[in-house]
């Protein structure tokens, strides 16, 4: 089931996400097929659990956009344990559409995490991937990518996005 992208604004959006601890439950595997079917709908890369209004600490990318079944990755009560590099890219998100800015981050990230049945899982992600791990784990702590931005490009796009709430266009 698709389910809702909140935009920001909403408060879960910026509160750090409670952690997971019931594995391989039903409730669990339909929360996680509703979120793959919403990222491609809304044809992200990641989509973490905040985005749709629950504090979970659950994410789901897939760098392939849908293209290759072997990059769907979940990862739940994630960390970063190693950064290495800078990369520079332009970066969006689906909670605040419509704008995209260059965001610097790690070329490589390695990442401790729990799959869907609760075992310890460790993925390292170059370029894309390190950029979607550290997206979707700052979603976990509420953090947005405009909090990277410049204090003025970040009072710039709120000051857009408040416009376009008084019009009814961001809802």
């Amino acid at each position: 089931m698709v389910r809702k992208i909140l935009k920001y604004g909403e408060p879960v959006l910026e509160q750090k996400a409670e952690p997971v601890t019931e594995f391989d439950t039903a409730e669990l595997k339909d929360l996680i097929a509703d979120m793959w079917e919403t990222m491609y709908a809304a044809k992200g890369v990641g989509l973490a659990a905040p985005q749709i209004g629950l504090s979970k600490r659950i994410s789901v990318i897939d760098v392939s956009v849908g293209e290759d079944e072997s990059k769907k990755i979940v990862i739940i009560n994630p960390e970063v344990t190693f950064k290495e590099g800078k990369q520079t890219g332009e970066e969006g998100c689906l909670s605040i559409p419509g704008f995209r800015e260059p965001v610097t981050r790690a070329s490589k990230v390695t990442v401790k995490a729990q799959d869907a049945s609760g075992s310890t899982i460790e993925l390292t992600g170059d370029d894309l991937l390190a950029r979607a791990f550290e997206h979707e784990i700052d979603h976990l702590n509420g953090i947005l990518f405009i909090n990277h931005l410049s204090a003025l490009k970040r009072d710039i796009i709120r000051r857009k996005i408040k416009k376009l709430q008084k019009t009814g266009e961001w809802e």
